[in-house]
């Protein structure tokens, strides 16, 4: 099996926020358009961007519970990955019963998404962008997941290199925070 590293979980999450925020978006655009072809279409996009969504969140989770198993980290960002997975597991369920309830509904036959599904829906988008930002802070506040940190002395405060030439060696940091043993925490 082709191997990314550290896992699949950013692979998978990226498709999960693009789907499901489409899906929110849409589904409001839909709503607060009358009648029409475009606001039908809308409508086709949003349930299909909420079940391919849903689906890509369940591998998303599969994957998240692998990193979060095996991603070597400290004890703030053990504190900040455990905040994120439960993030992450009521996102998931929200979005699950969502795509359920969209899915009967149109093998139902109902046209037009209710006011009560698309306020949910939009909520669970509001939860769905704090997982993400919950996510992005163990990558980019607490540094999990990537193999090397660039030296920041040079770079931060001004420029000592030139953008267009690669240097012959880049500088870097290699950050490996003490291993986390996650038998010692009820999870």
């Amino acid at each position: 099996m082709l191997e990314i590293l550290p896992n699949w979980h950013p692979v998978f999450v990226h498709f999960s926020v693009a789907l499901l925020t489409v899906s929110v978006v849409f589904h409001i655009l839909a709503r607060l358009l009358r009648s029409g072809r475009v606001r039908n279409e809308m409508t086709v996009v949003a349930d299909w961007s909420l079940w391919l969504g849903a689906s890509f969140t369940i591998a998303t989770a599969v994957a998240g519970w692998f990193a979060y198993n095996s991603v070597t980290h400290d004890e703030p960002s053990h504190a900040a990955m455990t905040l994120h997975r439960n993030w992450g597991l009521v996102t998931l369920a929200a979005f699950l019963v969502l795509a359920a309830w969209s899915a009967w509904n149109h093998w139902r036959g109902t046209a037009r998404a209710g006011i009560v599904f698309v306020a949910l829906l939009a909520a669970a988008g509001v939860v769905l962008a704090g997982t993400a930002w919950r996510g992005g802070e163990l990558v980019y506040r607490h540094g999990l997941g990537v193999m090397a940190l660039p030296m920041t002395e040079t770079h931060a405060g001004g420029h000592d290199h030139d953008h267009g030439q690669a240097p012959a060696t880049p500088p870097v940091k290699s950050v490996k925070p003490a291993a986390h043993d996650h038998s010692t925490h009820a999870h």
